[in-house]
């Protein structure tokens, strides 16, 4: 699993205060999981960002932005973000900011039981 060193790098500096966080390969890439909760990922050349499923649509206007389709399904909420958007401090704190604001509500995934 390749992803952006340079990209991952930032978001640990990004969200390093935060406390709980833990690092997991998913995704084709370096999840962040914040609280427990998947926040913020990245891969070779973009950032997938959890975010409120009320602003979905806004966020998708933005250039640079597509969804992230799973198993033939678009899932509102996860968006993917270029790299090309994100090189200015402003951009990648915006995203991440949302992506944090969104980590506060969001519920955690369900722990599989154990046999």
């Amino acid at each position: 699993m390749a992803y952006n060193e340079k990209l991952a790098d930032r978001i640990r500096e990004a969200i390093a205060d935060l406390g709980d966080i833990e690092e997991k390969k998913m995704f084709s890439g370096m999840c962040f999981m914040v609280n427990g909760k998947m926040c913020i990922c990245v891969n070779d050349a973009e950032i997938m960002c959890r975010i409120d499923p009320a602003i979905y649509e806004t966020t998708m206007e933005k250039p640079g932005v597509r969804p992230m389709v799973h198993n033939g399904r678009t899932m509102k909420g996860f968006v993917y973000v270029s790299q090309e958007v994100i090189k200015s401090k402003k951009e990648f704190d915006y995203w991440v900011q949302l992506s944090l604001a969104f980590n506060k509500k969001a519920k955690a995934a369900k722990k599989p039981k154990k046999k």
